[in-house]
């Protein structure tokens, strides 16, 4: 794929929707373009957060790690990105990315991340409303399965 190609999937993530396109460029061109096979990780729950990933093709499940096992707790889809978390909060990934199709990604290092939130505080505006909307979403499905056990605990 062209570097104008990966220009143009890039403006389809809303966190990059405002950037210019010079930047988005220059971040193509310092990201690492790879390729994963359905069941391939991404990277697993509690590795060290070394980088983001935007999701160009594919989907993608995110999980984690309970004393029941494993639990799908997401959906990835093009435009989305993963991994930031561990990158803004420094600390070890929260869940494991696994592809359920094959994959490509772009890969951006949390070097390069950090600097395009300092360079554009507008990303990191977008960033923190999805970040809320995921909270939001989290919430809700947290609150729906308390709810459900609630008659279980009363009896």
């Amino acid at each position: 794929m062209l570097l104008r190609d990966e220009v143009e999937m890039l403006r389809r993530v809303p966190i990059f929707s405002r950037i210019a396109p010079a930047k988005l460029k220059l971040l193509a061109f310092t990201s690492d373009r790879m390729t994963y096979k359905a069941g391939q990780n991404l990277f697993h729950q509690g590795d060290v957060g070394d980088a983001a990933y935007v999701i160009l093709s594919g989907t993608a499940d995110i999980v984690v790690d309970s004393p029941a096992g494993e639990i799908k707790v997401a959906d990835v889809e093009p435009n989305s990105i993963v991994g930031e978390i561990a990158i803004l909060c420094d600390v070890s990934r929260t869940a494991t990315v696994r592809a359920t199709s094959p994959l490509e990604v772009l890969r951006i290092s949390k070097e390069h991340f950090l600097k395009l939130l300092s360079d554009f505080p507008e990303m990191a505006v977008e960033i923190m409303r999805v970040l809320a909307d995921r909270l939001n979403h989290t919430t809700a499905e947290l609150t729906a399965a308390r709810a459900a056990k609630q008659p279980q605990m009363a009896q």
